[in-house]
C-alpha cells in the first residue's frame, strides 16, 4: 500500500531486504534545547575539543551528544505508540532486557541478545555537536533536596543534601544527521515519525531534557554524506562569517539564522559530494513534511502506516532472523560431519 505522495517509489525498497542494497535516506536534523538538559558520562557533561568551523581554524570545545542519546529516546517513542495501538509483539519486547524480534523497532534499530541472536540496526546515528562553544552553552546549578516543610533544616538540623551540577542551556543548537538504510516507504515514515515526535534527551527525562527536532531536509542517496562534526563547522563558518556577526557570546543564536545557515551550509557541502544524491530541501522539503505530519496526526492513518511497518518487519524477522538460528545449526551439524569424515 502507497502512502506518500509527494514521493517517487524509486526512493524505497517493496520489502526489507536481508543484504545492503545502496540505498541511504538521511534526515537533516537541528536538535534545539528547550530546557536544561543532561548529555552527560560519569557526572560531567560530554565535550570534545575541536576546530571551530572549516575556515576559521582556532579550536574551541563544543558540548558532545553522543548517539545513543539520541537513537534511545526517539525508538522509546516508536515502541510507546506500537503498545499504544496494540500492534505486533511491542507489548512482549522489554528494552535492552527481552527484544521480540519482530517489530519495527527491532528490525529498523537494532537488538543483541547474547547467544539469542541479534539485528544489526539499520538507523545510523554519530555523535552531534553543539554549535556554540562549551563555555557559552552550559550553566553550573546548585540543586538542594528540601524536608516536607520545604526548608533546608529541621529541628535544627541543616540537611547535607546540596549538590550542583553542570546543565545545558535552553537555545543550544546540535546539528545531526539521522541515516536509515534500504527502508520501505513505511519504515521512512516509522523513523520520520519518531524524530517528529520525541521531545526529552539525555538523564532524567522526566523532570527536564526538553528538546525540540526541527528538519531542515531529506536527502536520498546511494551511500553516505558528510559527518555531523563537519557540517558544524560549516555552520559556523557561515554564521560567523554573516553580516552582521550571527554568533556573538554569550548571547544565544537565533533559531531563524541557524536554520538558514544549516540549510546553506548543508547544500553548500553537498555540492561536494562524490556519490548520486537527490535532495529534497526548502520548497521541496515543505510539501513532504507536510504530507507526513498529516500522517502522523491522523490516528487512522498513523496505525494504518505503523501496521503496515510491523508486517514488513515480521515477514523479514521470520524469513531472516528467526529461521537464522536453525539455519546455522544445520550448517554447523553439516560441517561437523565434513570434518569427522576427513578425519577419518
Amino acid at each position: 500500500m502507497k502512502l506518500l505522495k509527494t514521493l517517487d517509489s524509486k526512493f524505497f525498497h517493496e520489502a526489507i531486504p536481508a543484504k545492503p542494497m545502496g540505498k541511504y535516506v538521511h534526515f537533516i536534523t537541528i536538535r534545539v534545547t528547550e530546557s536544561y538538559p543532561l548529555f552527560q558520562t560519569d557526572g560531567e557533561l560530554n565535550k570534545a575539543r575541536v576546530r571551530a568551523g572549516i575556515e576559521n581554524k582556532e579550536p574551541i570545545s563544543r558540548l558532545a551528544m553522543f548517539k545513543r542519546k539520541q537513537s534511545t529516546p526517539e525508538r522509546l517513542t516508536g515502541r510507546e505508540l506500537l503498545r499504544k495501538y496494540n500492534i505486533g509483539d511491542a507489548e512482549k519486547c522489554d528494552y535492552n532486557f527481552d527484544f521480540s524480534k519482530t517489530t519495527p523497532d527491532c528490525i529498523l534499530y537494532g537488538f543483541a541478545i547474547g547467544d539469542s541472536g541479534s539485528e544489526k540496526s539499520k538507523v545510523v546515528v554519530d555523535t552531534a555537536y553543539s554549535i556554540t562553544p562549551f563555555d557559552d552553552s552550559h550553566l553550573n546549578f546548585t540543586l538542594n533536596a528540601p524536608w516536607e516543610n520545604g526548608t533546608m533544616s529541621r529541628q535544627g538540623e541543616v540537611t547535607s543534601r546540596i549538590n550542583s551540577q553542570d546543565h545545558i542551556l535552553p537555545q543550544v543548537f546540535f546539528p545531526s544527521i539521522v541515516t536509515l538504510k534500504d527502508a520501505t516507504e513505511a519504515g521512512f515514515l516509522y523513523v520520520f515519525n519518531n524524530i517528529l515526535r520525541t521531545r526529552h534527551y539525555g538523564a532524567q527525562t522526566t523532570r527536564t531534557g526538553r528538546v525540540r527536532n526541527e528538519l531542515v531536509g531529506i536527502i536520498f542517496a546511494d551511500g553516505e554524506i558528510v559527518s555531523n562534526l563537519l557540517w558544524t563547522q560549516k555552520i559556523y563558518d557561515v554564521m560567523s562569517n554573516a553580516t552582521p556577526k550571527q554568533i556573538n557570546p554569550p548571547d544565544p543564536l537565533n533559531e531563524d539564522e541557524v536554520l538558514e545557515a544549516a540549510t546553506q551550509a548543508i547544500t553548500a557541502l553537498m555540492s561536494q559530494e562524490c556519490i548520486s544524491h537527490t535532495d529534497f530541501i526548502g520548497t521541496s522539503f515543505t510539501q513532504l513534511l507536510s504530507e507526513v505530519k498529516s500522517i502522523t496526526s491522523d490516528e487512522t492513518r498513523l496505525q494504518e502506516m505503523l501496521s503496515q511497518a510491523n508486517a514488513e518487519s515480521s515477514v523479514y524477522a521470520q524469513t531472516w532472523v528467526l529461521k537464522s538460528g536453525k539455519k546455522d545449526a544445520k550448517k554447523d551439524t553439516k560441517n561437523n560431519k565434513k570434518a569427522t569424515a576427513v578425519t577419518e
